[in-house]
């Protein structure tokens, strides 16, 4: 359904040019719900944003939706939908209204667009809303509304943009739910972003991990969890994380360690065998440790190890308006 080859982005700014993208290759199936992973400023939304025509790539090359996206932008969009981060909606329109509207941009004749709209309000819980003004939606219903724009045209392929932002935890769970059904009901392949880590694992099937501009990661979530072995100890210390870290990473059974804010995450075999023979070694070099913790490998962790940042860690944007 995706494939991209060197696919890249650079933006011009008065600090000389950035490279958002720097030439991605992956592939998404058809029926796959496919996370797109980064920090902050990591390239996420502006490779979407080019897969999504909205955004000319600087050099390579991507076919969507069986569509070439620099000889066909226009076979693109017919065949995808679109939900931006911010939302679409046009806050004064009616609900039912809004996605006629949207299907009949898509030259969708008025009964079948009124069906389509009738049909999407019931699948994503929507009905009775219809005649409701989008500004008195909750964020919940008002995200659905989102989806079903995306959706109205029937495309094969959805981007989805962080479609969880700003909702509360029962929302998100009921949105997972959703999506998941633009799988299972619709036959339709979902190509997401997204922060929440809770999210990617519950709902993707591979996730694709981006840093810097560059595809760095790719797998099952278990998989890629499978890729650092052991537990992860997080020790918070009163100290200099980065001299505990060279000090932790000289033990026999210490696989990884990387510095983290206010102290370090070291990768063991066992961690609740090899928990206090790391703060031994802390105490004798007169380290204090405040608290420790031990978990199995996360996404987070995955990523940690491969780029040596968490996830979770914003970084600045790499162009104005947020692009990356």
């Amino acid at each position: 359904m995706i494939t991209t080859r060197g696919l890249a982005r650079t933006f011009k700014t008065r600090a000389g040019l950035v490279e958002a993208v720097r030439g991605v290759d992956f592939e998404v199936a058809a029926g796959e719900i496919v996370g797109f992973l980064g920090p902050n400023g990591a390239g996420k939304t502006t490779t979407q944003r080019m897969l999504a025509t909205l955004l000319a790539p600087t050099a390579g090359e991507a076919t969507v939706a069986g569509a070439d996206l620099r000889r066909e932008p226009r076979r693109v969009r017919e065949r995808i939908g679109y939900v931006a981060q911010g939302g679409m909606t046009n806050p004064t329109a009616l609900v039912a209204e809004e996605l006629v509207m949207q299907a009949r941009l898509f030259g969708i004749p008025r009964p079948d667009a009124e069906a389509r709209a009738r049909r999407l309000l019931a699948e994503l819980d929507l009905a009775g809303l219809d005649a409701r003004p989008v500004k008195t939606l909750s964020g919940g219903q008002r995200r659905r509304l989102d989806i079903a724009l995306g959706l109205v045209h029937g495309p094969p392929l959805v981007f989805l943009d962080e479609p969880s932002t700003g909702l509360d935890p029962h929302s998100r769970a009921n949105l997972w739910g959703h999506i998941r059904g633009l799988r299972d009901r619709d036959g339709a392949t979902v190509f997401l972003t997204t922060h929440y880590l809770d999210e990617a694992d519950a709902l993707c099937d591979r996730i694709l991990v981006i840093d810097h501009g560059r595809v760095v990661a790719e797998g099952s979530p278990e998989a890629l969890k499978r890729r650092v072995s052991g537990d992860v100890v997080t020790l918070a210390l009163d100290g200099d994380p980065a001299a505990a870290a060279a000090l932790l990473a000289a033990q026999p059974n210490v696989r990884a360690v990387q510095p983290v804010d206010g102290g370090v995450r070291v990768t063991v075999e066992r961690g609740d065998a090899e928990a206090i023979a790391l703060m031994r070694v802390l105490d004798g070099a007169g380290v204090r440790v405040a608290s420790l913790s031990v978990a199995r490998p996360s996404l987070d962790d995955v990523f940690l190890t491969m780029t040596g940042r968490s996830l979770r860690d914003d970084a600045p944007a790499a162009a104005p308006g947020g692009a990356p």
